[in-house]
C-alpha cells in the first residue's frame, strides 16, 4: 500500500481524464510552470493497491525540466472506472484486468500522450509488470523503460502471502461491501501506522473502496502467476533502467539485480528507501529519472 505524504497538487499539476478507445482513464498531468515541453513526455504506472497519487511527489520536478508527465490510474483503480461498469464500444474490447490487457491500455495511453512520438515509461511494482506488457506491444511508442521496485515474474515470500490472503478474503464476495469490511477489519489499522494525517488515511480508504474488488483480485492473481518475460523484454531495443530501494521487501533485490543484467539495463539502488522510492526518496528518484531521460535524448539529438 503505497502511501503519499501529501495530496495537494503542486503547481503545474492538474487532474484530468484521458479518453481511450474503450473509456476514460483518470490521470494527473504535470506541465512546466514556465517554458514549453520540448522534451519527450513520460507516463507513470502505479503498483498493486496504488494509484496515480503515488507519484505526486515526483510530478512537478520531473515536468519542470521541460516535459509533460502523466501518472494514471489503471482501469478499475480509484478514479478510473472498471470495465464491468462500462459499455463496450464497437471494435474496442474492454480490458479484463489481466496483465496483457492492462499493457494494451498503457500502450494506448502512451500513444495519446506522446502523439505517436517516443514516451518514457515507468512502472512501479505491479505497474512494472504492466509496463513490460506495454513495451512488448508491437509498435509501442517507447522511448525508454524504467522498472521501479518490480521483478522478473511472480512474487514470492511475504509479499506473495499478502496477495494470497487478499484473494482468499475477496474471492467469495468480490464487492465494494466486502472491501469496506476488509478496510475495517484489516487495512485501517495498517493505514494508521503509515500516516498520522487523517486526510491521508481517508484517502487510502476512499482509494480502496472506489476500486474494483474484482480488479484487485485479478491483479493479485497475476502478481502470483506472472511469467518471466525478461528474455523477450531484452529484445526490445530501448534504454532500460532498474531502480529499487535498498530495503525493498517485495521482489528480492538479488532478483532485481539479475533482471537488470539480463535486460542489459542500468541499475540504481536508492539509499534508505524501501518498496516506494517515489514516496520515500522523491528527490533522488526524480533526479535519477531526469538524468536517465535527458541523457537518452541528448544522444538522440547528436
Amino acid at each position: 500500500m503505497s502511501t503519499p505524504e501529501f495530496l495537494d497538487l503542486p503547481p503545474g499539476v492538474r487532474r484530468t481524464d484521458l479518453r481511450l478507445s474503450y473509456g476514460p482513464v483518470a490521470a494527473l498531468r504535470a506541465l512546466p510552470t514556465s517554458g514549453g515541453t520540448e522534451l519527450s513526455p513520460a507516463v507513470l504506472v502505479h503498483g498493486f493497491t496504488g494509484s496515480k497519487e503515488d507519484f505526486i511527489a515526483l510530478l512537478q520536478s520531473l515536468a519542470q525540466v521541460g516535459r509533460e508527465v502523466v501518472a494514471i490510474d489503471l482501469p478499475g483503480t480509484y478514479h478510473s472506472p472498471g470495465p464491468e461498469t462500462l459499455d463496450p464500444q464497437p471494435g474496442s474490447p474492454l480490458p479484463d484486468y489481466r496483465l496483457a490487457s492492462l499493457g494494451r491500455v498503457v500502450a494506448e495511453v502512451m500513444d495519446q500522450v506522446g502523439d505517436g512520438g517516443p514516451v518514457h515509461l515507468v512502472g512501479h511494482s505491479f505497474g512494472g509488470l504492466v509496463s513490460r506488457e506495454a513495451a512488448l506491444v508491437q509498435d509501442s511508442p517507447l522511448g525508454s523503460l524504467t522498472l521501479l521496485c518490480s521483478g522478473p515474474g511472480a512474487l514470492s515470500g511475504a509479499a506473495a502471502v499478502r496477495a494470497r490472503n487478499l484473494i482468499a478474503a475477496v474471492s467469495m464476495n468480490p464487492t465494494s461491501d466486502r472491501l469496506r469490511e476488509l478496510w475495517e477489519e484489516l487495512f485501517e489499522a495498517e493505514a494508521r501506522t503509515r500516516s498520522r494525517d487523517p486526510r491521508i488515511v481517508d484517502f487510502l480508504r476512499d482509494r480502496l473502496l472506489s476500486s474494483s474488488a474484482v480488479g484487485l483480485m485479478r491483479m493479485a492473481e497475476d502478481l502470483l502467476g506472472a511469467p518471466d518475460r525478461v528474455a523477450e523484454l531484452a529484445e526490445v531495443d530501448v534504454p532500460k533502467l532498474v531502480v529499487y530501494g535498498e530495503n525493498d521487501d517485495a521482489w528480492p533485490t538479488s532478483e532485481q539485480d539479475t533482471m537488470a543484467e539480463r535486460l542489459g539495463a542500468r541499475r540504481l539502488v536508492v539509499p534508505g528507501a524501501g518498496h516506494s522510492p517515489n514516496v520515500e526518496a522523491p528527490e533522488t528518484t526524480s533526479s535519477a529519472l531526469t538524468s536517465f531521460w535527458n541523457e537518452i535524448e541528448s544522444v538522440g539529438r547528436r
